[in-house]
């Protein structure tokens, strides 16, 4: 895991791409080297708005481009600001559904100045895949992203 964090270190100090493309990035390097990370992207606060609107991703496309706070796990977790590790999303019942084929996910809010900013959300086609190792990488993720929003 060391090796991806210096990786990802590389990509969020590089200054010849703007914040956007780093994180798409980010998200097409953990989607190639994490073999059951099968959807990666990035939803942040909309404005004013109490809700989530996408960002950056690679996987499928998905029709949740806005999520209303509350909704789903990533409307949770801009409420609770906290990780929300699903290790089997059909025993959720506040689930939106993005995939018939995903079975995991894993939601890691960005904080900025103590405000939810954002997160980075991840599906799996596995069940029960996500490791302590992969969330305290996520979360250090973005706690680095935060720095460069």
């Amino acid at each position: 895991m060391s090796e991806i964090k210096k990786r990802l270190s590389i990509i969020l100090e590089s200054p010849k791409h703007n914040t956007e493309e780093k994180l798409q990035k980010i998200c097409a390097l953990l989607d190639q080297e994490i073999s059951y990370f099968n959807w990666t992207g990035f939803y942040f606060k909309n404005g004013d708005k109490e809700e989530l609107i996408l960002g950056p991703y690679v996987g499928a496309p998905t029709d949740h481009t806005i999520i209303p706070y509350g909704k789903g796990i990533c409307g949770q977790v801009a409420v609770s600001n906290e990780t929300f590790v699903v290790p089997d999303v059909h025993e959720q019942d506040n689930y939106l559904s993005c995939s018939i084929d995903t079975k995991a996910e894993i939601v890691v809010p960005i904080m900025k100045d103590g405000q939810n900013i954002g997160q980075i959300d991840i599906d799996s086609h596995k069940v029960d895949p996500f490791t302590d190792e992969d969330r305290e990488m996520l979360e250090w993720l973005c706690a680095e992203v935060a720095k460069i929003m």
